[in-house]
């Protein structure tokens, strides 16, 4: 039995995809996109305008369509033409499926009319960062090329770490935007112990929201 734990807006996490959080494990999409729904609808509201979350399985869905015509009926209700943010996390999947090995961050920041990548294992995201950056220009309203650049990025010092480091520069990024400020990090404060501590932060978040649900979460 893995049975579901907490519904959250658009997202549905199940006891196995908590437990991830919990140890030293990868971070699945359930996860990574549940964090993203939480960005938007609790943490940075103020946001909201300015700055869209695209969720890992439509970035994957970006990433392999051939179909532009397809492509813009996914797109177009997000309004990427307004927004001065656009946050993504890629995966290193080689088809369109759930998996992969690494995740990464994909910013379009509007005001430098560049895509940044976040990458915390040495760039190795960055073709498939690309391929989605690719894909995704005609749909930005910029009017302009648009260049990608490998943004200076703390270094995950395990295996499994990936996930948290995305869902950590997101929301520092955001915190950023908040203050009027560009998207270049402040790497000095993001160390192995601050992903640690995030993880158990999330720990207790979800444990909140699920005790204002209707899901108790059992062992």
């Amino acid at each position: 039995m893995d049975p579901v734990v907490l519904s959250y807006e658009n997202s549905l996490l199940r006891r196995s995809d908590v437990f991830l959080l919990e140890g030293p494990h990868w971070l699945n999409d359930q996860i990574i996109g549940f964090a993203f729904e939480y960005f938007v609808t609790d943490c940075f509201q103020r946001l909201n305008k300015m700055a869209v979350f695209i969720s890992p399985e439509v970035t994957q869905f970006i990433k392999f369509s051939a179909d532009a015509i397809e492509l813009s009926l996914f797109l177009e209700p997000l309004d990427l033409p307004s927004r001065r943010w656009v946050f993504l996390a890629v995966n290193d999947n080689s088809n369109q499926s759930a998996g992969g090995s690494h995740w990464s961050l994909l910013v379009f920041h509007r005001n430098s009319n560049q895509f940044i990548h976040y990458d915390s294992q040495n760039a190795s995201n960055l073709v498939h960062a690309r391929r989605i950056a690719m894909k995704l220009e005609p749909f930005l309203g910029s009017g302009r090329k648009v260049h990608l650049v490998e943004e200076d990025c703390p270094q995950q010092c395990n295996s499994y770490d990936c996930g948290m480091y995305v869902i950590c520069i997101a929301e520092i990024l955001c915190e950023m935007a908040m203050g009027e400020k560009g998207p270049h990090l402040p790497v000095q404060n993001i160390t192995p112990d601050f992903i640690t501590q995030k993880r158990a932060e999330w720990c207790r978040l979800i444990q909140s929201l699920v005790q204002r649900s209707s899901y108790p979460i059992t062992h």
